[in-house]
Order: structure tokens, then C-alpha cells, then sequence
């Protein structure tokens, strides 16, 4: 019901009115491998509506076979400044970083978008969120997205449980102390601010780079803010083994991350609890039916009405029980599988080999 609440004050927020004279963007763009899709979701980067920007592109070697793709699109697109950096392999673990630190080193402006490559937006993204820059008061915006899954069940069923638990609990935790974190693939950013926490690198060894970047910058006093904007983020398909390791690979680096919010997010599960206690005590079933209730309709005005993404109700109650379950998991372990490598998580959430 908080969640219901926290997504009309979301909404009610005004959305920005277009300036006449935006301020140039640098959009930084990570790749590594020839994504289903990707030359879609570059093109929405190369036809923006915008008076002035540029586009950078990182990977590691000229033999990565999104090379090409990239080349000819740079090329088609010849009146948009853009260029393509070999970074070489990372010096440490956190390959993204250290190609967002090549990018901004070789970028010209001061309005920075960091975008992955699985993003697609709209001609009018860089409109948009320039406009919420406009005054010089935000200094990072974090864009929201609705998932759209691959044709694999497991896709499928974490798009279900990213449009409803994970943005109910974003939009809660907005409201009750305000945006002091940054989330999702897709983050604005001025260079000014980036610079004053020490740079990209600051949050290099962080797995969640997203989210501590955007609470460094929160605690050196610049004001960060939940975009009006949503993107789309096309999750691809993945087998059960893979989508399991990244799950609890993101559960036990939140849990690090946000210790006492990860315990709080026992609240974005009345389905199982309400289950727990029926089987306990039969009697109290008429609170299992007003929680299926109470948790669709949320579920349906946070993905439908915010992100605008379809709801799919078959699914969403054997995703609430499979996400429940790596919550619990999240509190045992502290080993990750990232990028065919194995670490070791310290207290707070960096990797360790």
C-alpha cells in the first residue's frame, strides 16, 4: 500500500519543460559482445533529438564482434560526433568502470549520460533529461526502466519481479528519505560531481557501482533525483543456471550494500508471509485473499501506470515465492560468480579475489 502511495508522488512530481538552449551531452556507452538487438538500441543513441552531443563507445579489442556493427554505425551516422576507444583489459576487476573512465578522460562536455548497451530509449531521451539539469540544482539523475524479457521462462519471470517488487521498493524508498542512491543501467550525471567523489574510479571495486556511485555523490551534498524518464532495458534471455548465479549474486551484494534496507525489503513479500502464516493457522485465510488483492493491484499501478510495462499476473506469484527465497539466501555467503571469475564480498560490497 506504501509502494501505491510512493508511485502517485512519483507521478504528481511536474515533469520538465523543454529548454530552448540545452547544454551539450557526452553519452558513454560500455559494450562488450554482439547483444540480441544491440544495433536497435544504438540507433535510438545516433537519431536523438538534440542540438549538440556526442557518442563514445568502449571496448576492450578491435576483435570484439560488436566492432563492425559499431564502425559502420558511426559511419552512417556521420554528422554525429562519435568515436570508439580500445581500452585494452581492465587493470581491475570491474571492466565497465574502467571503460567509463576511458570514455569520460577522451569526453568533451560537462552533462554526462552513462548508458549500457542493453538501453533503448526514445528520439527525445537527451531532451528530457536535460531539462532536468536545467539550473544547475540536480547533479544525478538515475532514469527508472521497465525490463523486457528475452523468450526464456527465466527472463520472463525475473522482467515480472523487476516491474513490481524492485521499483515498489525504489519508489518506497524514495519517499521515506529521499533519493540517496542511484540505480538501473542508465545514469546522468555531471562531471563536476563525478570529479568531487574522486572520480569513476572511486567505485571500481564496488559490484553495485551504480548505486554507491550515486550515494557518494549524495553525501557530498549534490542533489540526486529519480528521472521521469523511463528506458527499456531488454534483459535478454538466459538459462536457469545463469539467471540463478546473477540473482543471488545481486542479493548478496544489496545486502552488502544497503544492510538495512535489504532486511526491509521482507515488506515487498506479504504473498509468501502471508502463506507462511495460513499454513499455520488456517483460520486467518481471509488475510491471504485481501493480500493477493492488496499486492496485484500494486503490482499492476507500479508496472502498468509508472513504467508502462504489461503486467504478467500468471507469473508474478511464482516469482514473488522464487524471490523470497533468494532474499533468504541473500544473508548466508559472501562468494559471487562475476564474469567467470570468483570473489569474495567485504563488509562493504567490494570485491575481493
Amino acid at each position: 500500500m506504501l509502494s501505491v502511495v510512493a508511485a502517485v508522488r512519483y507521478l504528481a512530481a511536474s515533469t520538465p519543460n523543454d529548454v530552448a538552449d540545452p547544454e551539450p551531452i557526452s553519452v558513454l556507452k560500455p559494450l562488450a559482445g554482439l547483444d540480441k538487438g544491440l544495433e536497435e538500441n544504438l540507433r535510438g543513441f545516433f537519431e536523438q533529438d538534440y542540438p549538440q552531443f556526442e557518442l563514445l563507445f568502449a571496448v576492450r579489442q578491435e576483435t570484439d564482434p560488436c566492432v563492425p556493427l559499431v564502425r559502420r554505425m558511426c559511419a552512417e551516422h556521420a554528422r554525429i560526433p562519435s568515436r570508439l576507444i580500445l581500452t585494452g583489459e581492465p587493470p581491475y576487476p570491474h571492466a565497465k568502470v574502467y571503460s567509463l573512465a576511458r570514455m569520460l578522460a577522451d569526453s568533451q562536455h560537462e552533462l554526462i549520460v552513462m548508458s549500457d548497451s542493453d538501453i533503448r530509449v526514445t528520439p527525445d531521451f537527451l531532451r528530457h533529461v536535460a531539462a532536468e539539469f536545467a539550473g544547475g540544482a540536480t547533479a544525478l539523475a538515475t532514469c527508472p526502466y521497465r525490463a523486457l524479457p528475452g523468450h526464456s521462462f527465466w527472463s520472463r519471470l525475473e522482467a515480472a519481479g523487476m516491474n513490481t517488487t524492485f521499483w515498489q521498493g525504489v519508489l518506497t524508498a524514495r519517499i521515506l528519505e529521499g533519493m540517496k542512491f542511484a540505480v538501473g543501467p542508465t545514469t546522468v550525471a555531471r562531471r563536476k560531481a563525478i570529479d568531487s567523489i574522486g572520480g569513476i574510479e572511486r567505485v571500481k571495486n564496488y559490484l553495485a557501482e551504480d548505486f554507491e556511485l550515486g550515494k557518494l555523490i549524495a553525501e557530498a551534498g549534490f542533489r540526486v533525483i529519480l528521472s521521469s524518464y523511463v528506458v527499456e532495458h531488454h534483459i535478454g534471455s538466459e538459462t536457469r543456471t545463469a539467471n540463478f548465479r546473477h540473482r543471488i549474486r545481486w542479493a548478496r551484494t544489496t545486502r552488502r550494500s544497503r544492510p538495512w534496507g535489504y532486511f526491509g525489503q521482507l515488506f515487498t513479500y506479504p504473498l509468501p508471509l502471508a502463506l507462511l502464516l495460513v499454513a499455520a493457522m488456517p483460520r486467518w485465510w481471509p488475510l491471504l485473499a485481501s493480500t493477493v488483492v492488496i499486492r496485484y493491484a500494486s503490482a499492476l499501478f507500479v508496472s502498468q501506470v509508472v513504467l508502462g510495462a504489461r503486467l504478467d499476473w500468471a507469473l508474478l506469484p511464482l516469482e514473488d515465492l522464487l524471490g523470497f527465497a533468494f532474499w533468504i539466501a541473500g544473508f548466508f555467503g559472501n562468494s559471487i560468480t562475476w564474469r567467470g571469475r570468483t570473489y569474495r564480498l567485504d563488509r562493504e560490497g567490494r570485491a575481493v579475489v
